[in-house]
């Protein structure tokens, strides 16, 4: 499904800022994986997340989504395969426009738009089912201004456009780190509804070590721009923080060193 081949991402070639953030990554997830990354900072997580979404076209290596060669394409030009949630929620949707507004932008893109913008009884009702599944009660608040819902409710919303048209893969780049723990938690509800409704495959970065290894069916780990634990199946289903760290420092020979990750134990 996802095939990464060789890839490397460095920053500022030859000069003295250069950096290598992607180091000769090669990863394969197939239909329906959901993975969950993990590692401390500047580990590349959201390198490679951004590299595969085409923010940061790479320095070296091949990207392919279901076959299709998105290596050097622009964002907008495989938006089609991609559905991203970012870790501001002011970022997936458009405050001046209302609830109903926001999803039919998400249903129709990529599609023809014809003449007119409006939206028609029958998309407004199905609108209307889908938010109802988030069970928040927006149902019944479908012309109020996104920009005047908290930010969980927002978030939520963004996790709603991004899965509406199924994604081939869906791109989780801290999506709760930014919330409450409770609206955390409401979220990532929602998450794991989506996901397993709609059999996305699915990569989500999180800094939280429960949360790697409690969602989905796929751990891994990186450090240093290199995958240092890859970890799935009942392999996974077994495993402790305490394990995981001992691992991680097995695997790439030094402690580590997230404080985030560290203080969610």
């Amino acid at each position: 499904m996802l095939n990464i081949k060789h890839l490397r991402k460095i920053f500022n070639p030859g000069t003295p800022n250069e950096t290598m953030a992607i180091y000769d990554l090669n990863l394969h997830l197939k239909p329906g994986d959901f993975v969950t990354l993990i590692g401390g900072n500047g580990a590349g997580k959201s390198t490679l997340l951004n590299c595969i979404a085409g923010v940061y076209p790479p320095s070296a290596g091949v990207i392919t989504i279901n076959d299709n060669d998105v290596t050097f394409k622009p964002e907008h030009k495989r938006a089609n395969y991609l559905g991203r949630v970012f870790q501001d929620p002011m970022l997936g949707t458009a405050g001046n426009m209302s609830i109903a507004e926001n999803l039919a932008m998400a249903a129709r893109r990529g599609k023809s738009r014809g003449l007119g913008w409006g939206i028609s009884k029958e998309e407004f009702d199905q609108y209307k089912e889908y938010v109802s599944r988030l069970d928040l009660g927006l149902e019944n608040r479908m012309s109020v201004k996104v920009r005047l819902l908290s930010g969980g409710q927002r978030q939520a919303l963004t996790l709603l456009m991004a899965t509406l048209q199924r994604p081939d893969l869906l791109l989780l780049d801290e999506h709760t780190a930014a919330l409450d723990p409770r609206t955390a938690d409401k979220v990532l509800y929602v998450t794991r509804r989506l996901v397993k409704e709609n059999n996305l495959t699915t990569m989500m970065i999180t800094h939280n070590m429960r949360q790697a290894i409690e969602f989905g069916n796929r751990l891994i780990m990186m450090n240093h721009g290199r995958i240092v634990l890859d970890i799935e199946g009942e392999d996974k289903k077994g495993l402790e923080v305490n394990d995981l760290l001992k691992r991680f420092a097995a695997a790439s020979g030094e402690e580590f060193d997230s404080d985030r990750a560290l203080l969610s134990m």
